[in-house]
């Protein structure tokens, strides 16, 4: 080999750990999202006012399981061979996919109902694990107020049907919290269920022959998923409604009372925030929402002949005509 060509040789040699340094200096962290939809929105808007800017110092990576548990799986193992250095998640089914498919990537969960009895954390004060986030379970708590908000509409509202989806994991509790404020307000509950979309008619048809005068729909990924069936359900059958997701009343359902989405997914942006700076989930507790939202569509009131309380009106956080 002659001079030259052995100098340029070690000379490429000696600059390739320095190449590598630097490629290495200016990597971004990703995060992985599973089941990307607008409600991330808020989400991606809280990291840019964090200081985390697309492109330059933070990259997404989006992944679709469409709520199917075998594709959800797919998509989890996906992201952890990309690799990501965090995953977010909505909902219990995502969780437990990402869960299954990583022990060791952090992951920051939205929305899930109960963790601790879903088995994704050890506890919400100390989730023990490599999962963190944000819960539901306060939804327990505000079941005795889409009650009372019935209530309210309705003043001799004595049987109240409730939808249940019995496989997913929260419905139990949900159920039990329902059980426990309605003797108080006089009120008895019927419960319906279903368990996939086509179940969805004969459910609200069966709380309509046994004499139900309004509805309570209880948190569910399939309900939310199937949003728009069930308003032109429960709009055919004149049944008034009351959901713990405001997309319901954006899809025609008369009132709900649910944690802000917005300010649950603003909330998950600083978990990943911790957790980038270096911050382990283990020892980030778990959190509850704390701003609750009143929607009413008075569009939707009409056409059931139903008066909303102007005092009701008055506090709704959001009105739809």
């Amino acid at each position: 080999m002659r001079r030259r060509q052995f100098i340029a040789l070690l000379g490429s040699a000696a600059a390739f750990p320095v190449a590598a340094r630097a490629q290495h200096a200016t990597k971004i962290p990703r995060i992985g999202i599973i089941d990307d939809t607008p409600i991330w929105r808020s989400f991606r808007q809280a990291l840019r006012q964090l200081g985390y800017v697309e492109g330059q110092n933070i990259a997404y990576e989006y992944r679709y399981g469409d709520g199917v548990p075998e594709r959800l799986a797919t998509v989890a193992a996906e992201l952890v061979r990309r690799p990501v250095d965090v995953i977010a998640t909505f909902g219990t089914p995502p969780t437990r996919a990402a869960k299954e498919a990583t022990a060791s990537i952090p992951i920051v969960m939205v929305g899930v109902g109960d963790p601790v009895r879903a088995g994704l954390v050890a506890s919400l004060a100390r989730p023990g694990g490599n999962i963190t986030g944000l819960s539901t379970l306060a939804g327990t708590e505000i079941s005795s107020k889409h009650l009372e908000l019935l209530k309210e509409v309705m003043p001799n509202l004595g049987h109240v049907a409730v939808l249940s989806n019995p496989t997913f994991s929260t419905s139990a509790l949900l159920l039990n919290a329902l059980q426990t404020s309605a003797p108080a307000l006089g009120l008895s509950l019927q419960i319906v269920e279903a368990r996939q979309p086509d179940e969805l008619e004969p459910a609200v048809a069966a709380a309509v022959t046994q004499h139900a005068m309004a509805l309570v729909v209880i948190l569910d990924p399939m309900f939310l998923a199937q949003r728009e069936q069930l308003a032109e359900l429960v709009a055919k059958y004149r049944l008034p409604a009351i959901y713990g997701i405001e997309e319901h009343v954006t899809a025609g359902g008369l009132m709900a009372y649910a944690a802000s989405r917005p300010e649950i997914f603003r909330r998950a942006a600083t978990f990943v925030d911790k957790i980038l700076k270096g911050a382990k989930p283990a020892d980030l507790p778990v959190e509850q929402p704390t701003k609750f939202l009143l929607i009413i569509n008075l569009k939707t009131a009409k056409a059931l002949g139903l008066a909303i309380p102007d005092k009701l009106l008055a506090v709704a956080d959001e009105v739809i005509e």
